[in-house]
This record gives C-alpha cells, sequence and structure tokens, in this order.
C-alpha cells in the first residue's frame, strides 16, 4: 500500500511497474483522480478518501478485489487503535526529524482532520469532509504509553487542527492531572481566531511548547477567497496571546496567488517580517501556491485556464503553477526570500536570542534552515 501524492504519482506509477508487486494506493491525489492510476500496470486496487486504515482492512476482509473501492467515512474514529510503533520503525523519524528540539519525538492524531475544513487549497478537506476526534482518555493515556515504554519527550499531534473547546480544556486538565505536562512537550497545528489569552495559558500549563498556525495571505480577500474564516487583524492578536502565554509560534505562509499582485505580496512580506520583529512568531515556513487535484482551488483555476501545467512532477513547490499578474515568477521568489530574511532583522534576532540564550543547536540548526530557503527560492537570475 502506497500513499500518493500529486508530486510523487508519476514516481509511483514508473516504481509499481518495474517491480512484481500487486500494489493498492490511497491518498488525496489518487482520491481526486482515481482513473488516472487504475489504468497503470501493477496497480491493483485504489481505496479513496482518507479512512484508509479502516478501509483496507475492509479491503482485505473482502478478499481483495480489484479496481477502485469506495469506502465512507467512518461516524466516528473512537476505535481507532494506536500506531505499532514497532512496526513501523518509529525510531528512524525520532532523532534526526529537524522538528524534534526534544528528541525522542513522535507524531499521534487526535483528530481526522481539521474542525474548520473549508479552506479551498486543502487536500486534507478532500479526504476528511467531516471532523472526527478521538476520546480525551484515549489520546492521553497513548501519551502516558508513548512516554513510559519508548522515554519520548515530545509528540507532534498532526491533526489538521487540534481540537478546541471543552474538548481541549478536558485534555489539558488531564494532562495535568497525570503529571504528564512535566515529563513531555506537546507540539501540534491550530488555527488564528478561536482561542483566546487564557486558553493558550491553559496549553502552555499543560505542557504545549509548539503550536503551527496558517496564515497564507495578509490580505482581506485571499484570506475570503480560500473560505479560512479568518480576519487579517486576527493573526496579530492571536500570535501575541500565544507568545505572551509562553508557546513558540510557527506561522506559514503562500505566495503565488492567482489573483494577489505586487502590492498584495508586500502586504503579506510586511506581516510576515512585523510577526517576526515584535517576537510574536519564532519561526516561519514560505510555500509557493500549489492547487492540488481535487480541491476546490484546482477546479476553479483549471476551468478558467490559470494553470501553467498539468505535469504532477512540477507540483512539488519548486516552481509557481498557478498564472498570476506578476512580470515572472522570479517576483514571488524574491518575496519569499524578503521574508526568510527578516529573520535577520535586529528586532527578530534580539527575541531569538533572549529566548535562546544558550541553545547552541537551535542557532545552529536554524541557521541551516535559513540557508537552504534562501537557496530554495534563488530565482532564476
Amino acid at each position: 500500500m502506497l500513499e500518493t501524492k500529486t508530486p510523487v504519482v508519476k514516481r509511483h506509477w514508473k516504481w509499481i511497474a518495474e517491480h512484481d508487486y500487486k500494489a493498492v494506493l490511497v491518498g488525496d491525489h489518487v482520491t481526486a483522480l482515481p482513473e488516472e492510476s487504475i489504468e497503470k500496470p501493477g496497480v491493483w486496487a485504489i481505496i479513496p478518501g482518507g479512512d484508509w486504515d479502516f478501509g483496507l482492512l475492509d479491503f482485505i476482509a473482502a478478499g481483495c478485489p480489484n479496481g477502485v473501492r469506495p469506502f465512507a467515512l467512518k461516524d466516528s474514529i473512537a476505535d481507532a487503535p494506536w500506531i505499532d510503533r514497532d512496526l513501523v520503525h518509529w525510531e528512524l523519524y525520532a532523532e534526526k526529524n529537524g522538528n524534534f528540539r526534544r528528541k525522542p519525538g513522535t507524531y499521534i492524531m487526535s483528530g481526522r482532520d481539521c474542525w474548520h475544513g473549508k479552506c479551498t487549497f486543502c487536500s486534507w478537506t478532500t479526504l476528511y469532509p467531516r471532523y472526527r476526534v478521538r476520546k480525551v482518555k484515549d489520546v492521553v493515556d497513548e501519551i502516558e504509553y508513548l512516554v513510559s515504554k519508548y522515554g519520548v519527550k515530545e509528540i507532534m499531534d498532526d491533526s489538521g487542527s487540534f481540537p478546541v473547546g471543552q474538548w481541549l480544556t478536558d485534555f489539558c486538565n488531564e494532562m495535568i492531572s497525570r503529571g504528564l505536562n512535566k515529563k513531555v512537550r506537546i507540539d501540534c497545528n491550530m488555527r488564528f481566531g478561536r482561542l483566546t489569552l487564557d486558553d493558550y495559558r491553559l496549553m502552555r500549563k499543560a505542557g504545549f511548547q509548539f503550536v503551527l498556525f496558517g496564515v497564507e495571505s495578509a490580505n482581506q480577500e485571499t484570506l475570503d477567497r480560500f473560505c479560512k474564516a479568518l480576519k487579517v487583524e486576527d493573526v496579530e492578536k492571536g500570535a501575541k496571546w500565544a507568545t505572551e502565554a509562553g508557546l513558540d509560534v510557527h506561522v506559514t505562509f503562500m505566495f503565488g496567488h492567482a489573483w494577489e499582485g505586487p502590492k498584495e505580496i508586500a502586504n503579506t512580506v510586511a506581516l510576515a517580517r512585523k510577526l517576526l520583529a515584535k517576537g510574536w512568531a519564532k519561526t516561519l515556513q514560505c510555500t509557493l501556491t500549489i492547487p492540488y487535484p481535487g480541491t476546490p482551488l484546482f477546479k476553479e483555476l483549471k476551468a478558467t485556464d490559470g494553470l501553467n501545467t498539468l505535469d504532477w512532477d512540477e507540483y512539488d513547490m519548486r516552481r509557481a503553477i498557478t498564472k498570476t499578474p506578476l512580470a515572472s515568477e522570479d517576483e514571488i521568489k524574491c518575496a519569499i526570500r524578503k521574508v526568510y530574511r527578516g529573520f535577520l532583522q535586529p528586532a527578530a534576532l534580539w527575541h531569538l536570542f533572549r529566548r535562546n540564550l544558550f541553545n547552541f543547536a537551535f542557532y545552529y540548526r536554524g541557521l541551516r534552515y535559513l540557508i537552504g530557503h534562501l537557496l530554495d527560492f534563488k530565482g532564476s537570475k
């Protein structure tokens, strides 16, 4: 079984054809375009949708028939088994993974996938159109098991958006009552505009350390067109509150939106650099806008001749896929370089050194990433 995403689908076809396997493909690309892959040599079956763990069991129970096997999302994931860490060799990702500051680290998922679930550019909404969460006790039991058996010190919950509301409150209180907040650090994905300063403080008390927020743009029109249900002013306010609570804020931006020109791009660059200078974002990441098949954004741009190519090998963020009002792709990459150089602003450096005074490993890793990102988006000139 292979999780097949757009940038690697052609390589998967080639690899399968060269080996004597019966391959079952899952993932967002084959969910969007199942007919494209099922005709390829060696592709035995496709299981569309996101619950491919349950879907694969259903497929095996049915005798492994070939073809496309539609599988409806389960109403509940309360009975989803924990990952067998030994089976998947979790240790291969536990030490060398640059995302973890405390090692060993590992991943879990408390929900599938995002409680907002409406962003038009996001592939996960096509896999998980309905948000479901595990029980608080089950998640905390798994964390306690990972700490006691494997000595895990940091956990990234990779749900599209970590559960909020009463679920979040109960989770934090359970972590505190068991003393796990003193043994392990929790990282997660979150959305601006939902939590209060008190929520962030409770999260920090419960052991949360790193919180990732998707911003995408500093222009309200873009946020509205993406159906993010987010106001630009919520970004600064939320980042400020999370930082004041003691959390490490990571923000992500996308550049190369089909309707954004130089002025709109400059707005996003300015916001990103301001978050760094104010110390309200400890780290950030910039990518090129990639409209993946199956998403509303892809359908919109394809219908209006807004795509530069349908060669899936090109959908790996090396080049701009969307047609924009800009004169060249280099303008987009130049903007991204300006954002990354924001780490070198005196105010940003002050906040960085103040919070990581003797953490030389952090400096080394951060410098490597910064140089790498600048080289990634150096442009053609």
